[in-house]
């Protein structure tokens, strides 16, 4: 039987990004992005190999984008394109692994809109749009919180009155699942070990961040309460009484302050950009510098919080855009761990950046690993178990 082809979409409220998979072959036959959708400015980006290439399409929506994106999909695939997965958010609890969609599946899509606003209604757009193009191909959805269901109710439980939960389904829920789900299974296979014995600790940090102890394969506990390029992660619910009575901020002026005003820009007065933060550290910006420091400790903090579900440690993961590229961020982390015993060897810490996976820890110490992620691969992979 041929190896087969999947495109994986992941749409957004202005952004359409697409990833073609072989699943013969780990590189990417061909991917890119829309982005600008529904302004003047829309444009496709993709790139096929080492060839890079764009397309002006004004005003484009999700619909008009993915036309216009098809026939490159059509030609880099040699015509032979067996399904489509669809990258969506939130699956609530209704969602605890991937599925066929069908009309009953983007009815129960709709529902959980409310538990992500902002990033649910894209989702659907984006599986609409595909379906009425590629009417007579599969198509899946791969929840990125669907990884965490197995977190026992001690972990994703709130402690609030039980009726928030019964009633409303107000809970703890995790994202970032495919890419903790891959990376793990990477980690093990790195290091020789079966990802149906093994745990970890892993940091997926980019502009969005969580960590997750994996056990066995399987989520037991995770949390998006870090700092971000924008977010102000966890704060103590008594802020919000304060920034009003203090400041006369009503309730969309403080979540707009807490989402998109702090974090590392916030901190630094400078940057959201952990890139220019660092460079801005090296000359010696004291903000830059404070909002690194804040960033590592509290990812730290954040690790060794929820490495109360490990029965043991098998190592550490860093992936992610920052993860797998700042070998500050990965020492000063793992400098605050010094009660797990953990230490970087710095050469090879310095070398695992662009793409290059590996083992970084000082010999003698427990494992910390290098590992970049392929959500879109974890995706195509779901979607081929289900096709079968």
């Amino acid at each position: 039987m041929p190896a087969r082809n999947i495109l994986v979409i992941h749409a957004r409220r202005h952004v359409l990004r697409f990833a073609l998979v072989n699943e013969a072959h780990s590189r990417f036959m061909l991917h890119g992005r829309a982005e600008g959708l529904g302004t003047r400015n829309a444009e496709l980006h993709w790139q096929r190999g080492g060839d890079k290439d764009s397309l002006m399409i004004p005003n484009a929506d999700h619909r008009a984008a993915l036309s216009q994106l098809l026939p490159i999909v059509q030609g880099a695939a040699g015509g032979k394109l067996h399904g489509v997965g669809h990258h969506v958010l939130h699956g609530g609890e209704l969602f605890s692994a991937a599925c066929r969609i069908d009309a009953q599946v983007i009815r129960r899509l709709q529902a959980l809109a409310p538990l992500a606003p902002q990033q649910m209604p894209a989702s659907i757009t984006g599986i609409e749009a595909a379906l009425h193009l590629l009417p007579n191909l599969p198509h899946v959805a791969v929840f990125d919180t669907a990884f965490h269901q197995s977190m026992p109710e001690h972990v994703y439980r709130l402690a609030l009155p039980d009726a928030v939960y019964r009633e409303h389904g107000l809970r703890r829920y995790a994202f970032h699942g495919n890419s903790h789900r891959f990376v793990s299974h990477r980690a093990a296979e790195l290091s020789g070990l079966a990802s149906g014995d093994s745990c970890w600790l892993s940091a997926h940090l980019g502009d969005h961040a969580s960590a997750c102890a994996i056990v066995n394969g399987q989520s037991l506990d995770a949390s998006m309460n870090l700092v971000m390029a924008t977010r102000s992660g966890d704060i103590d619910p008594h802020l919000y009484t304060q920034l009003h009575r203090s400041l006369g901020w009503d309730l969309e002026k403080i979540d707009q302050v807490l989402r998109q005003e702090s974090g590392l820009l916030g901190l630094s007065e400078l940057s959201g950009d952990l890139r220019a933060l660092e460079q801005a550290r090296e000359q010696g910006h004291a903000g830059a510098t404070l909002a690194i420091e804040v960033y590592c400790y509290r990812l730290a903090k954040t690790l060794a919080a929820v490495g109360c579900a490990l029965p043991r440690l098998d190592g550490l993961i860093f992936t992610g855009e920052i993860g797998e590229n700042s070998p500050l961020v990965r020492s000063r982390t793992v400098d605050h761990l010094r009660l797990l015993n953990l230490a970087l060897d710095t050469h090879a810490n310095a070398l695992c950046v662009r793409g290059v996976a590996g083992p970084i820890h000082k010999r003698g110490h427990p494992r910390v690993l290098v590992v970049p992620t392929n959500e879109e691969r974890q995706i195509a992979l779901d979607t081929l178990a289900l096709l079968a």
